[in-house]
C-alpha cells in the first residue's frame, strides 16, 4: 500500500511540475457521433491538437491556460475555460452553424479534389511546384550538424502493474514515471541512446557521408545491435516525398502529390509563424484501413515551403504491432526564401494490441538541426570514404562533450535513465530477462566468462526420413561484436541411422581495410542439395529441406555430405565482394531408396556409387546501397532494400586429390527488392547458369523443389525434389506483397488488416544426352532425368498474409507438366513471423 502511495504522489508532484495544463476527452456532435479531426488548441496560442477518428484528443502544455477553443468546419466554435490544471475525460457537444450551409458546401466527410472548388488543393499544387527549390535541393553542397536522441518507454503505467511480480525486487525503477505530452499515458523511461553527426552532403553527384561524432546510450554502451535497430527502426524521411517509409511500411505523405487521392484537404486559418505569413491545411484519410495520416501542416504564402507540420498515423492503418504513430517537424527560416528542418519529433506506441487501454513502448525520436553551410565543394572522394575501425572513444565520451554537443538538454526523467539502467543491471532478476531476450534474439546462450556462445539453439531438434529424430549440439567463440576471428562447430546425432555427424569453421579477418578475410572448415553431414540453384560456399549452412516432419510425398532423396573447404575474400571497392575458394567433397546417397549411382569404366563393376570431386570456385558479390554494421570479420546488415547481383565460377579438376571429372560451371543471380510506393512491395529474382562437360546427378543443377508445407522463397511449391534436373537454366521469381493495399477496400474484410501476397514462379532448362546417359545405370532405384525444355515450367500462387498478424499461408497452383506421374497440381505452404 505504501508503495502504491508514493508512486502516485509521485506521479502528482510530477505532473505539477513539468506540465501545467493537461486536458482530454471526446469531441461529439448534436447526435452523439464522434467529430473525427476537430482541431483543439489553447487561447492565445499555437499549441494545439485534433481529434482522432473516434472523437478523442489529449493535450498537453508546460505553460498556465485558462481556456479551451474546440472548433471544426460548419460548427460554433467552442469556448470552455479551465478551472483546474488538470482536466481529464471532458465531453463536448459541437452545434451546427446556422449559416453553415451557406457558406460551405461540404462541411464533413469527403471534399473536393479540383482547385477551382477547394483552395486547399491551389496551395498544394504550389507546394509541388516549389518542393524541389526548397531544403537542402536548393544547393550543390551542404553540411550540417544532427544530434538525435531516442528513448524506449514502457506506457500505461499502473498499480497493477507497479505490484506485478515482474517487477519484484526492481520497484525503484518506478521513481522515473511521467506523462506522455501526446497521449495522457503514464510511462517509464527504460531506455536512452544519443548521438551527435556531422552530415555532409553533395547535390550534383548525389553522394552524402556521415561521421557519427558522439554515441552514448543507457545501459549498452556499445551494443551495436541496438543502436542499429534504432537507425533502422527510425531511418530518415521527406515529408516532400510522395510515401514515407518507416517500419518497412509506405505511408502516403499530405505533401505528396498521391495525397490528393488519399486525404481530405481544408484549408482552416492564416496566421503569423515568426513573421512569415502562413495558411493551415488540415488533412485526413479518404478511407480506413490504409497507410495514412491525419493531422495539419502551416505553409508559407510566398515559398510554398512548409513551416510546421504534425502527421498522426490512423488508427485504422494496416500496420501491426504499432498503435500510435506522431510526428512533428518544425522548419527554420534563414531568409526570406531559405526554410530547413530545424526540430523533428517523432513518437510510436508499439503494442500487441490497438485497444485504447493496452499496455506498450513507447518509442520516441527527438533529432535537431544546428550549424548549417552551403556551397563548400569537397573532393568527391570524401564522400567515399569508409570508417575501417572500431573507435571506442565515439562511444566513450565524457560529460563535457555532452554538455557542449547537445541541441536539447536532457530534462530530469531522461538523466534519470542513466542512471537507473546503471542501477538496474546489478539486479540479478534484470540480468536473467535480460539474458532470457538476448537469447531469444540471437539464437545463442552466452558464456561470458569463457567467450563462448552455445547454440544456436533453434536448431537443437530436427528430423528426415534419413536420420530421423536428429539433436544437435554447437557454440562458436565470442569475444565481442568486433572479433577479428571467430571459430564455430556442432556436433549432431540420428537416431535412425545411428550416425554421429560434425562440423567445424573457422575465419580470420586480417586486413579491415581490404576486408582480406581466410577462412576454412570441414562438415561430415546429410544434405539435400537440391535445395537451391545458385550453389552456397558457407561450409557449416544447411537448408531447411534437410529437416522436414511432414511433406508432400517422401523425403528420402538425401545424400551423405563430407566437405573440406579453404579459401580467402576481399573487399576492395565497397560492397563489392571477391572471393576464391577450394574444396573437396565425397557424395553418396544417404538412403537405400535414393540411388547416385553413374557409370565409371575405371571401376570393376563398371558402375561408382561415390562422387570425390575437388572444385574450385571464383565469385564476385556486389550489393550497391548496402549498409552494413560493425567492423570484425563478421558484420551484420542494417537494410535490406538493396539489390543482391552473384556470379560465380566454378572449375571442377580430375588431376587434384585423384578427383573424377572435369567440368566447368557458371551462374549468375540478381535478386532486387522494389518499393511500388503505397501498392506494397515486389521482390523479384532471376538465376542462370550453365555446366560445360559431362557430370552426374550429384553434380548437376536441380530445380529446387520443395516439399515442405513451409513457403520458401525461390523455389517451387508444386515440384519434388529432383523433379527437374538441368545442366543449363534460367529461373526467374516475382512476389508482390501489397500490404493491405486490396483487402482495405472490402468492406467486410478490411476491419481484419489482412495483407494481399500473389507470386508467379518459372523455370527452363536443358539437359545434356551425355549427362543422361552418365547417370543411367539400371538400377533399381534411379528415376528418369528430366529438364524442363520443352515448355518453361511456371506455377502461381495467391496468399494472405497478416493472420492474427504473425501467419501466411498460400494457395499454390501448378501451371503446366501436369501429366507427370504424381504431379501435384494445388497445394498450401505456410509461414509465420513478426512483421509491422
Amino acid at each position: 500500500m505504501k508503495l502504491k502511495l508514493l508512486s502516485t504522489l509521485f506521479v502528482l508532484i510530477s505532473t505539477l511540475t513539468f506540465a501545467q495544463t493537461k486536458v482530454s476527452g471526446h469531441v461529439y456532435d448534436e447526435n452523439n457521433e464522434p467529430v473525427a479531426y476537430a482541431n483543439i488548441l489553447f487561447k492565445g496560442s499555437t499549441e494545439g491538437t485534433t481529434s482522432n477518428e473516434n472523437g478523442r484528443f489529449y493535450l498537453e502544455s508546460d505553460e498556465t491556460w485558462e481556456t479551451l477553443i474546440v472548433s471544426f468546419i460548419g460548427y460554433e466554435v467552442l469556448e470552455i475555460p479551465l478551472t483546474k490544471r488538470v482536466n481529464f475525460d471532458l465531453k463536448f457537444i459541437l452545434k451546427e452553424e446556422a449559416s453553415s450551409l451557406d457558406e460551405v458546401v461540404i462541411v464533413t466527410g469527403k471534399q473536393s479534389k479540383k482547385a477551382s472548388e477547394n483552395p486547399a488543393i491551389g496551395i498544394l499544387q504550389k507546394i509541388w511546384d516549389r518542393k524541389r527549390q526548397n531544403g537542402l535541393n536548393q544547393f550543390k553542397q551542404y553540411e550540417y550538424d544532427q544530434y538525435e536522441k531516442v528513448e524506449f518507454d514502457l506506457n500505461s503505467i499502473d498499480s497493477a502493474l507497479i505490484k506485478s511480480k515482474l517487477f519484484k525486487g526492481m520497484e525503484f525503477v518506478f521513481e522515473e514515471v511521467d506523462t506522455s505530452s501526446v497521449t495522457g499515458k503514464t510511462y517509464l523511461p527504460i531506455f536512452l541512446n544519443e548521438s551527435v553527426k556531422h552530415i555532409s552532403g553533395d547535390n550534383v553527384i548525389n553522394k552524402e557521408r556521415q561521421d557519427l561524432v558522439g554515441n552514448k546510450n543507457s545501459g549498452f554502451s556499445n551494443n551495436q545491435v541496438i543502436i542499429d535497430f534504432i537507425d533502422d527502426l527510425y531511418s530518415e524521411y521527406n515529408v516532400y516525398s510522395n510515401y514515407i517509409k518507416f517500419f518497412d511500411k509506405s505511408f502516403v505523405s499530405p505533401i505528396g502529390r498521391s495525397g490528393v487521392q488519399t486525404y481530405n484537404y481544408v484549408l482552416s486559418d492564416s496566421a503569423f509563424i515568426d513573421n512569415k505569413w502562413c495558411y493551415n491545411i488540415i488533412y485526413y484519410p479518404r478511407r480506413k484501413n490504409e497507410l495514412t495520416f491525419k493531422g495539419d501542416f502551416w505553409v508559407n504564402d510566398t515559398t510554398y515551403a512548409i513551416k510546421e507540420i504534425n502527421m498522426q498515423a490512423s488508427k485504422s492503418a494496416n500496420i501491426n504491432w504499432v498503435k500510435e504513430i506522431y510526428i512533428e517537424q518544425e522548419f527554420e527560416v534563414l531568409n526570406d526564401s531559405v526554410f530547413l528542418i530545424k526540430r523533428d519529433y517523432f513518437l510510436s506506441d508499439f503494442a500487441f494490441n490497438k485497444k485504447e487501454k493496452s499496455r506498450g513502448v513507447y518509442g520516441k525520436r527527438t533529432t535537431l538541426y544546428d550549424n548549417y553551410k552551403f556551397n563548400e565543394p569537397k573532393d568527391p572522394k570524401y564522400y567515399d570514404k569508409v570508417v575501417y575501425n572500431y573507435d571506442a572513444d565515439v562511444y566513450n565520451r565524457d560529460e563535457d562533450f555532452w554538455d557542449n554537443n547537445r541541441l536539447e538538454a536532457l530534462n530530469k526523467d531522461e538523466k534519470g535513465v542513466y542512471t537507473m539502467l546503471d542501477t538496474l543491471k546489478t539486479v540479478k532478476k534484470f540480468k536473467r530477462l535480460y539474458n532470457l531476450g538476448s537469447i531469444l534474439a540471437s539464437g545463442y546462450v552466452e558464456f561470458p566468462s569463457i567467450n563462448f556462445d552455445y547454440g544456436p539453439i533453434f536448431s537443437t531438434l530436427g528430423f528426415n526420413d534419413v536420420e530421423g529424430l536428429r539433436i544437435r549440439t554447437g557454440g562458436r567463440t565470442y569475444f565481442g561484436t568486433n572479433d577479428l576471428w571467430r571459430l564455430e562447430g556442432f556436433l549432431a546425432y540420428g537416431f535412425r541411422d545411428n550416425k554421429f555427424k560434425h562440423g567445424i569453421s573457422g575465419k580470420w579477418l586480417l586486413d579491415k581495410k581490404s576486408r582480406f578475410t581466410v577462412f576454412g572448415g570441414h562438415r561430415r553431414d546429410i544434405e539435400q542439395i537440391g535445395a537451391s540453384l545458385t550453389s552456397s560456399t558457407d561450409v557449416l549452412g544447411r537448408s531447411l529441406a534437410s529437416n522436414a516432419v511432414f511433406t508432400a510425398g517422401a523425403n528420402d532423396k538425401l545424400s551423405n555430405i563430407n566437405l573440406t573447404n579453404f579459401g580467402i575474400a576481399l573487399e576492395p571497392f565497397r560492397n563489392l565482394e571477391v572471393r576464391w575458394d577450394g574444396s573437396f567433397r565425397r557424395i553418396s546417397s544417404a538412403s537405400p531408396t535414393f540411388s547416385l549411382d553413374y557409370n565409371d569404366p575405371s571401376s570393376s563393376t563398371g558402375i561408382s556409387s561415390e562422387v570425390y570431386q575437388f572444385e574450385s570456385r571464383f565469385s564476385l558479390g556486389y550489393f550497391p546501397q548496402r549498409q552494413m554494421t560493425g567492423f570484425g570479420v563478421e558484420r551484420k546488415e542494417k537494410n535490406d532494400n538493396f539489390a543482391r547481383l552473384f556470379a560465380q565460377v566454378t572449375r571442377g579438376d580430375s588431376d587434384w586429390f585423384n578427383s573424377d571429372f572435369n567440368y566447368t560451371k557458371l551462374q549468375f543471380s540478381y535478386i532486387q527488392p522494389w518499393q511500388i510506393g503505397g501498392f506494397g512491395r515486389l521482390v523479384s529474382s532471376v538465376e542462370m547458369g550453365k555446366t560445360f562437360g559431362e557430370v552426374p546427378l550429384a553434380l548437376l543443377s536441380v530445380v529446387p523443389g520443395n516439399q515442405t508445407y513451409f513457403s520458401i522463397y525461390n523455389t517451387f511449391p508444386q515440384l519434388d525434389f529432383y523433379e527437374f534436373v538441368t545442366d543449363t537454366y534460367t529461373s526467374l521469381h516475382l512476389e508482390h506483397n501489397f500490404n493491405g493495399r486490396l483487402f482495405s477496400r472490402i468492406p467486410f474484410l478490411k476491419k481484419y488488416n489482412l495483407r494481399a501476397i500473389v507470386a508467379l514462379r518459372g523455370v527452363w532448362g536443358e539437359l545434356s544426352d551425355e549427362n543422361i546417359a552418365l547417370s543411367t545405370t539400371g538400377n533399381p532405384l534411379e528415376f528418369p532425368l528430366i529438364a524442363p525444355d520443352s515448355q518453361v515450367y511456371y506455377e502461381y500462387s495467391v496468399g494472405i498474409a497478416n493472420i492474427f498478424k504473425i501467419l501466411r499461408i498460400d494457395f499454390n497452383f501448378r501451371g503446366n507438366y501436369l501429366d507427370t506421374p504424381d504431379a501435384r497440381r494445388f497445394g498450401v505452404t505456410g509461414s509465420f513471423g513478426f512483421f509491422f
